[in-house]
């Protein structure tokens, strides 16, 4: 979907594919049959975005069969949809029924994950939409940071410029910027925008940047205008954004918290907490080792578990989501133009609050994009129809 903002130009909104399990091209096509083409028609929107996620199978599949990928296209168009943005921060196997850590390879010391991102690029310059000459691809913030080396650090920054290179042969040729944007994220070798920023120095800014996770950020504890001013005096751009928001306890110990938070201890996804002390931001890479004892749980836990970002409440950083959305694009100027909502875990919420089917699914995936254009509305920028009322009021 496409937002006119108050300077005129054109943010771009997208909800991100990765929440449906598919790893093979027609899995993909059929996924968007399945589910996003009826997000669509349940908003009563002429176009939505999709951020597709497309995992390394599928997209080798779609550059080797030209009739694969032009029955894709013909797909995205047939039903209203479009894509700008693509999530290449998973390489496969992101349903798998244990992915924790193994979301992080290969890393980029690896050969594979330039090979993929380049990939990736390639099929996201077919896939823009007529008059869309720029695009993103978001990726790993390097690697998962144990047995991380300064050495690996600067193996994977030269890494990172052979793919600049490429990118900007791939513009040359084809007239469309495709732009990479690394996500930071807890427990990975660059956890901050501040260790984002110095991870990247010598690297080429044209084409290799920052995505800003909205859930990461809170993790950290974070202030998103802060972290937006950082970048900027570093010259990191920002290319992408990701809409999410994070499990947030007030006070862990209760009997009634814990209880909560048991039931968010899943054993498919990494689910980093974090615990603001005294001493700075406490941490441990999963949320059973914090509720065995591994955090102080004296102050409010934060737990990397991607909540729908529509539900209201003292139980999630939509709050901080909310000024995240601000200090992005709620300025004179937009600092990123490409927006995800990337709330992957639905289907491992807990039982009373996960989709009983497709059509629970549907309904909050688009409730999730009505809760972001209120927000984005109330920044002054333009709803697509021009005004038109939404089927939702969030």
């Amino acid at each position: 979907m496409r937002f006119t903002h108050p300077d005129g130009s054109t943010v771009h909104l997208a909800y991100c594919s990765n929440v449906h399990p598919s790893e093979t091209a027609e899995g993909v096509a059929a996924q968007l049959s399945r589910f996003a083409a009826p997000v669509r028609a349940r908003l009563g929107v002429d176009s939505l975005g999709v951020g597709l996620w497309l995992a390394a199978p599928a997209a080798q599949n779609l550059v080797e069969d030209p009739r694969a990928l032009s029955s894709l296209c013909a797909r995205l168009e047939g039903h209203g949809l479009e894509v700008v943005t693509l999530n290449g921060f998973p390489y496969t196997a992101f349903h798998a029924p244990v992915v924790k850590k193994a979301v992080y390879s290969p890393d980029w010391t690896d050969p594979r994950r330039a090979e993929y991102t380049l990939t990736l690029a390639r099929l996201l310059a077919r896939l823009l939409p007529d008059g869309v000459e720029t695009g993103t691809i978001s990726t790993v913030p390097l690697g998962w940071r144990e047995d991380w080396t300064g050495e690996d650090t600067r193996i994977a920054c030269d890494a990172l410029n052979r793919v600049a290179e490429g990118l900007e042969a791939l513009a040359d040729e084809s007239g469309r910027r495709i732009l990479l944007a690394l996500e930071p994220e807890p427990g990975c070798a660059v956890e901050t925008t501040e260790g984002l920023a110095e991870a990247l120095e010598g690297v080429d800014g044209r084409w290799v940047g920052a995505c800003l996770d909205a859930c990461h950020m809170a993790i950290q504890f974070e202030e998103p205008a802060k972290s937006v001013n950082l970048l900027k005096d570093a010259g990191v751009p920002i290319f992408k954004a990701q809409l999410s928001s994070a499990l947030k306890v007030a006070d862990p110990v209760s009997p009634r918290a814990r209880e909560t938070l048991e039931g968010f201890a899943e054993p498919r996804f990494l689910h980093q907490t974090r615990e603001r002390t005294l001493d700075g931001v406490a941490g441990v890479d999963d949320l059973p080792e914090a509720l065995a004892g591994g955090l102080p749980g004296s102050s409010e836990w934060r737990v990397h578990f991607h909540v729908p970002i529509h539900h209201p409440g003292e139980d999630t950083t939509q709050r901080e989501l909310v000024e995240a959305l601000d200090a992005l694009v709620g300025g004179e100027e937009p600092v990123t133009r490409h927006l995800e909502v990337e709330t992957y875990t639905w289907t491992v919420l807990p039982r009373a609050e996960r989709p009983t089917d497709d059509d629970g699914l549907i309904e909050g995936l688009a409730r999730e994009l009505a809760w972001t254009k209120d927000r984005l509305d109330g920044l002054g920028l333009r709803a697509p129809g021009n005004g038109r009322t939404w089927p939702y009021e969030c």
